[in-house]
């Protein structure tokens, strides 16, 4: 007679909250813009930074990795400084912000849609709530991966 001795627990996998594909406008300067679909991704095991890579008709895609907590404040005060920051547009027809991305290479200016960003946000802190964004964080790995680097696996 067989008898299981060890009851097997499946380990459920993170939820997960599909990448948000917007399409932003690129100011090039005070009067001309340049439509842009930028995807944002969120990843429960680094759940405060939210990476965006933004996807032009040419060239290459350029990836960013901004905190979750700035794109959540700038969608409603100026948020940010140094290399990203955001804040709402004047009231007008549609609910947007400004994101600016500076470095040495780069200095961009984008509008994006308030809205579908918040709803999005709004579902990534029911996956991951603000107070808990850094439980459990392996430093040395978050700091890999918000480097660009593969990542360890600390056991």
């Amino acid at each position: 007679m067989h008898r299981d001795q060890s009851r097997l627990r499946a380990r459920s996998a993170p939820e997960q909250v599909p990448s948000l594909f917007l399409d932003l406008d690129q100011m090039l300067d005070e009067f001309t813009r340049l439509p842009i679909r930028a995807e944002f991704r969120f990843d429960p095991e680094m759940p405060a930074v939210i990476t965006v890579e933004f996807l032009p008709e040419r060239g290459p895609t350029l990836i960013w990795r901004i905190g979750r907590e700035l794109l959540h404040r700038g969608l409603t005060s100026m948020s940010g400084s140094g290399d990203v920051r955001m804040w709402p547009t004047l009231p007008g027809k549609r609910p947007s912000s400004w994101l600016l991305l500076e470095s040495q290479e780069v200095e961009a200016l984008f509008e994006l849609p308030t809205a579908p960003l918040a709803e999005w946000l709004d579902a990534t802190y029911r996956i991951t709530s603000a107070e808990a964004e850094m439980d459990g964080l392996d430093w040395d790995d978050f700091l890999m991966k918000l480097l660009g680097g593969q990542g360890t696996s600390s056991g």
